[in-house]
């Protein structure tokens, strides 16, 4: 029986110790600042990109990795793997490239090397939640079909949403209308957005104030599972201590059995700015 290898990418914001635990390979995008560019989580942590976006001029920009990065880690981890199946999880196609420059390198690989490369439809920590899953299956030594039944089973029950600090850098980044983001700073509006069945970003409500919009959350998280059995992830962007203190309301509300804290990565902090924070939410397999 062929082992399952899981691949994904750097904005699936999964802590380091956990990729090396659950053995997940991880692609990195890139950031570019001016001339400069980093690969998103190897020479650029999250604390090293926020100090620089602080002194920036402009925004940075982001990149997808290439086809051929993707068809080199594929090849690495079938020749060091015994010819495993590699199931490879990415970042939304309606928000990034990333997903078709896998698929592009799985369509040249062809059937000498199995790859099956899921779009995710998500971001951040809510693709790293679904990864994590998956990696913990496979370590245990899970099919491959095992493996993708459980991937449809969890891009159905993962639910994300998120705040931001600011609008500015989604209205830059071109996410919101500029009018919506110059409104909602007026009247200090904390939209909580999400992302929709084809994994765009999508405002799910508008309040004033983050007491309000954390408590119209968990409201709605109530609603979607109840008494289920869960693992809630919150990646944030230097506001560690508020989410330390959203995870202390979660485990009051929800039977969480699985808790991740992490870090918004520079890719997905390049385009909701510091102080954002994101609660991903999937029910787990009793």
């Amino acid at each position: 029986m062929s082992i399952v290898k899981i691949v994904t990418d750097s904005t699936a914001d999964i802590p380091f110790d956990l990729q090396q635990e659950l053995d997940i390979s991880v692609v990195p995008l890139k950031v570019h600042f001016g001339e400069e560019t980093f690969e998103d989580g190897v020479n650029l942590t999250s604390n090293e990109f926020y100090e620089k976006l602080g002194g920036a001029d402009s925004i940075p920009t982001t990149s997808q990795p290439t086809p051929h990065q993707f068809e080199t880690e594929y090849r690495q981890l079938f020749e060091a793997n015994d010819s495993p199946d590699i199931i490879s999880i990415h970042l939304s196609s309606k928000l990034s490239g990333t997903f078709q420059s896998a698929y592009i390198a799985s369509q040249t690989l062809g059937d000498d090397i199995p790859v099956t490369v899921v779009d995710s439809k998500r971001a951040s920590y809510a693709i790293g939640i679904i990864v994590v899953e998956v990696a913990t299956m496979a370590k245990a030594g899970a099919t491959k079909e095992d493996c993708l039944k459980r991937v449809d089973e969890l891009l159905e029950d993962t639910t994300v949403f998120f705040m931001v600090d600011t609008l500015e850098y989604l209205e830059k980044n071109g996410r919101i209308g500029k009018a919506s983001a110059v409104l909602g700073s007026l009247l200090k509006i904390k939209p909580i957005l999400s992302l929709t069945e084809e994994g765009e970003v999508f405002p799910f409500e508008k309040v004033r104030g983050q007491k309000k919009a954390i408590h119209r959350m968990i409201q709605e998280f109530e609603n979607r599972y109840g008494k289920d059995d869960i693992h809630v992830g919150i990646s944030h962007a230097k506001a560690e201590s508020e989410a330390k203190s959203l995870m202390t309301q979660m485990n009051d509300h929800f039977t969480v059995k699985k808790e991740v804290l992490t870090n918004i990565g520079p890719v997905i902090g390049t385009h909701v700015g510091p102080g954002t924070i994101a609660v991903s939410v999937t029910k787990m397999r009793k």
